[in-house]
């Protein structure tokens, strides 16, 4: 996933690269979004829910796009108690399932986990992080808004 981040920051500087890779997570990230197992995970593409591709080493590999469209189709509400023992951080990472723009406005879908996160944001700050369904992103929760990240490569 690194070396997709730092393509898209190579991209923003040099306009003559080609258009934005398709973006892929392996298991283990997808896993760790989502609060399962990785087992979980094969699972479901074993049972043709997830669309999974193999690297030529043998990696496993989900897009982005089909990630989002499962996530949107599979939501399950967030579970009923809390665990008060640890303090919230409020930040929801996950995956972009939706980007809507229209005039000088975005609204941003997140579903990190079992919570849906949106964020209504300017349409120039969407653009700007090139927010697309399938790109990872974390909801940061302040008051009553949400401000939208993306890794950046180191």
């Amino acid at each position: 996933m690194r070396s997709i981040w730092m393509f898209r920051l190579a991209s923003r500087r040099n306009q003559s690269l080609p258009s934005r890779p398709v973006k892929t997570y392996r298991v283990g990230q997808v896993a760790e979004l989502l609060g399962v197992s990785t087992d979980t995970v094969r699972r479901w593409a074993d049972s043709g829910r997830l669309r999974m591709a193999r690297r030529a080493g043998g990696q496993r590999l989900i897009d982005g796009a089909d990630l989002a469209r499962f996530l949107t189709q599979t939501t399950r509400p967030p579970e009923s108690e809390f665990n008060v023992s640890e303090s919230a951080r409020n930040r929801f990472p996950g995956i972009v399932t939706k980007v809507e723009k229209e005039g000088l406005v975005a609204v941003v879908h997140i579903q990190a986990g079992p919570h849906r996160v949106v964020s209504l944001m300017t349409r120039e700050a969407a653009e700007e992080l090139e927010l697309e369904p399938g790109d990872l992103a974390v909801g940061v929760v302040k008051a009553t808004n949400v401000v939208v990240e993306v890794p950046r490569s180191e």
